[in-house]
């Protein structure tokens, strides 16, 4: 006879077990028997139709938290409808456990969502949406205080990604928790094309729409054969998959293909479209940086479904994530501004692809030799040595010698950084689109965007700003080429200008206008997420600062990362050649892309930094300040108090005087960086040491250099 302790381990032992479903004819007759539809049912539980006729076919099982979800659904239809035809008394369903992503409101009531008809098998249906998703339980995420949900595109109806977890369960956006039941690399590209209705829709009418992103966690890559890490003596981005790695094999035995950067960090898969069809897989493998910490702030670290929520905000707000944020600020440009659109062939009547006004083209396009880099085969197959533009941010120190006592007696140096300050230069920003044009002794035209070769160098301005003609600030020491909005600054300060010689192009346009939109609109929203919004006088708004990262991490984090897409995007119109092996000359990857412009990013840089200028002169006259220091959107000030409040320029009525600095969340405005005493700021200008490099991060002073 078993002993008590005996049958308690087994009753145990059935405890643990998982719940049990009824088979799989019985579950799709408990269904149709409600009279639900496999797609009313899909959208319930976030998942696919697809996903739910291989339960109901044997073909696969849900997992939790959806398994005890749709048990608890299937008990409640076996009582209402018993196989014998009777139906049993219907008792009240006990309310949902909180951590169940499903109540029973979802599939009985008048309020219940009306579904749409169920797609052929090999395309997923939409879900309907119900007026809030709810969370998965594996999510710890605060609930966000404002939500704007753009219309579903019945092509997409799960929207732009899903991370996928080792278990085969891919978390998308609002929650969404799709089965994925792919063991290859292969496999998985064929479910995201075939079922996962992952995608996004174009963001311009001539464009393409998004490419779906599956990112794999480290279990998730390991099961699907790939390496945990991706290790190598190369630099971290150039790393990838040896052409003989089984996965690598696999891709191509199945006819699929990968981009010539190959299999790494983020791999694009594809095949040729036939038609307008696109096939094409984005893949991001976490355990391999894809992620970069100082763009994705602790988001490589979150749970799957927290991961999904990031990158699902930042592409509905900016674009899905194709690579670094550099890249898909980059890729934004393209996506926005498409290089060509469909037009009538006046010979033949037929459609063909024609050049879109206002974009970059197709062709990659040279530079005028001084806006090149030293290494352009330009520069180097021409001999050139006339010198190159130099437009870049500001780092620069003011002399300790120009320090007056009454500054030095000031008990605080507090650092104000600009909002995203290259987009602001971006707004309303007229660039070249056509090939240079060399021209000997032109009359200045500040409305024509193009490099100057032009003498500043009997320009005097006051030795406590930094001079506006150079990232350092020193004053020129003869001719030298600028960018149009520099030569621009000169003559708006009173001074004759006469060019010697210039490239300009005759061909312009506001092409990052919809960049600066796209971008601003993204930065204002999310930041109002984060409890910074419009509204907020500038005390609020310096106490909603302090605290904005702490209201919701993922959302600082898409904030963290849309700033990051700026300043990389306007950073990649000039990216240099990368590897030991390069050799001077010769042409590299980049030069290939019609959007490498460094004439734009000179553009850019320059605007940025004579708006600076403009403040920091702005505020000498108003308050009779000078800076002790400016990098890039950064300058310090000393202060007699530990707030900007204590120096920044009001009117009588309490209102902000136009032309300095000014508080505020949008592209341009200014926020606190950091506050030390300023005794701490003259010991670091003693050593030539930046005080605003380091006014955010206390006491500890880094390397110049990093």
């Amino acid at each position: 006879m078993a002993s008590e302790e005996e049958l308690f381990a087994n009753i145990d032992a059935l405890l643990a077990e998982e719940p049990q479903l009824p088979p799989p004819a019985e579950r799709a007759r408990l269904r149709e028997a409600a009279g639900i539809t496999q797609a009313r049912l899909a959208a319930a539980l976030k998942t696919t139709t697809q996903s739910v006729k291989n339960w109901e076919n044997g073909r696969s099982e849900p997992k939790s938290p959806r398994l005890e979800a749709y048990q608890r659904l299937l008990k409640g239809w076996a009582a209402k409808y018993p196989a014998n035809g009777t139906p049993a008394p219907v008792a009240p369903m006990a309310p949902a456990a909180a951590s169940q992503p499903v109540t029973p409101e979802t599939f009985t009531g008048p309020a219940a969502p009306k579904a749409k008809a169920a797609a052929p098998a090999e395309a997923p249906a939409a879900p309907a949406a119900p007026e809030r998703p709810a969370r998965p339980a594996t999510s710890r995420r605060p609930a966000a205080k404002k939500t704007t949900t753009p219309a579903v595109d019945p092509r997409f109806p799960h929207g732009p990604l899903a991370v996928l977890d080792g278990d085969g369960s891919a978390y998308g956006v609002d929650g969404i928790v799709l089965d994925c039941p792919a063991t290859t690399i292969p496999e998985l590209v064929e479910w995201t094309l075939r079922e996962s209705g992952l995608g996004a829709p174009k963001l311009n009418r001539y464009g393409k729409d998004s490419d779906p992103l599956i990112v794999l966690t480290a279990a998730a890559a390991v099961k699907l054969g790939l390496p945990e890490r991706l290790e190598g003596h190369e630099q971290r981005r150039s790393l990838r998959l040896p052409e003989d790695h089984p996965v690598v094999k696999q891709v191509a035995k199945a006819k699929w293909q990968l981009t010539q950067r190959g299999f790494g960090p983020w791999a694009r898969i594809y095949r040729k479209a036939q038609g307008r069809e696109r096939q094409c897989v984005q893949l991001a493998i976490l355990s391999w940086d894809a992620l970069d910490e100082r763009s994705w702030p602790g988001v490589a670290e979150m749970e799957p479904a927290d991961i999904a929520r990031v990158l699902g905000v930042y592409a509905q707000r900016v674009i899905t994530p194709r690579g670094s944020t550099a890249v898909s600020g980059l890729e934004l440009m393209t996506a926005l501004r498409p290089p060509t659109k469909p037009e009538r062939d006046p010979e033949t009547g037929n459609w063909i692809s024609g050049h879109n006004p206002g974009s970059l083209g197709t062709e990659p396009m040279d530079p005028a030799p001084p806006e090149a880099t030293p290494e352009h085969p330009v520069v180097v197959q021409s001999g050139w040595t006339g010198g190159f533009l130099n437009e870049e941010a500001y780092q620069w120190v003011r002399s300790v010698d120009s320090l007056s006592d009454e500054e030095c007696m000031m008990p605080f140096a507090v650092g104000l950084d600009l909002n995203t300050a290259f987009l602001a230069a971006a707004a309303r920003l007229v660039v070249g689109l056509s090939a240079p044009d060399h021209f000997h002794g032109p009359k200045f035209n500040p409305k024509i965007p193009g490099s100057w070769l032009v003498d500043l160098s009997h320009i005097e301005l006051d030795p406590r700003l930094p001079s506006p003609f150079t990232p350092d600030g020193s004053r020129p020491t003869g001719p030298a080429w600028y960018q149009t909005h520099t030569v621009a600054y000169a003559q708006e300060l009173g001074y004759d200008v006469h060019p010697i010689e210039a490239y300009l192009r005759r061909e312009t346009g506001a092409y990052l206008d919809p960049w600066h939109d796209r971008l601003k609109n993204a930065y204002v929203d999310t930041l109002a997420d984060l409890g910074v919004t419009k509204d907020l006088d500038d005390r609020a708004f310096l106490a909603a600062m302090e605290q904005h990262k702490q209201v919701d991490p993922a959302l600082a984090a898409v904030l963290a990362a849309i700033k990051a897409t700026v300043k990389g995007g306007v950073g990649k119109l000039r990216e240099r050649p990368q590897g030991r092996h390069y050799k001077e000359g010769e042409r590299w990857p980049a030069l290939q892309r019609p959007t490498w412009r460094p004439d734009i990013r000179a553009a850019v840089i320059s605007k940025a930094r004579v708006n600076m200028h403009r403040k920091l002169s702005n505020m000498a006259k108003m308050t009779g300040l000078f800076p002790l220091a400016v990098l890039s959107d950064c300058v310090v000030y000393p202060s007699p108090g530990a707030s900007p409040l204590d120096f920044l320029p009001y009117a009588a009525s309490g209102k902000p005087q136009p032309g300095g600095f000014r508080l505020g969340p949008t592209p341009g405005l200014a926020k606190l960086e950091g506050v030390q005493p300023m005794l701490w700021a003259v010991e670091l200008m003693e050593q030539s040491l930046n005080p605003a490099r380091h006014i955010k991060g206390g006491d500890a002073v880094m390397d110049e250099g990093e």
